[in-house]
């Protein structure tokens, strides 16, 4: 059964390459373009590994967060963020943020390592 992957981003180009990326026989890919839809998801459908932009609108990574510590839920979560401040890392690993890429410094094939090697954990 494949691992399922839940791409939280308002930026649609950037999850379509995320997606492009990650979609395989062993990896299906949802996407949320904001909190909320996130919460809603998973709330119904816990996925393997959350992929996780801050900044967006309606409910930002921040309370996707708080909702993820509050309910309970114990999947992965890398947050993707254009917030390069180590107090922003420190707050998203403190919530309980696995992993944290700036997006500007991002390198495709480091996610992707990262990402088969928490899927393999599950």
């Amino acid at each position: 059964m494949p691992k399922t992957i839940l791409i939280t981003d308002d930026d649609l180009l950037l999850t379509k390459m995320y997606r492009l990326n990650l979609a395989t026989e062993d990896i299906h890919v949802e996407t949320a373009k904001n909190g909320q839809e996130a919460m809603d998801f998973m709330d119904k459908h816990q996925p393997d590994l959350l992929l996780l932009d801050l900044l967006m609108p309606k409910i930002d990574g921040y309370a996707v967060l708080e909702h993820i510590r509050k309910k309970k839920y114990h999947f992965p979560v890398i947050v993707l963020s254009n917030l390069s401040q180590d107090i922003d890392q420190q707050k998203c690993l403190e919530l309980g943020a696995r992993d944290y890429f700036i997006k500007s410094d991002m390198d495709m094939p480091v996610l992707l390592e990262k990402v088969q090697a928490i899927l393999a954990e599950k």
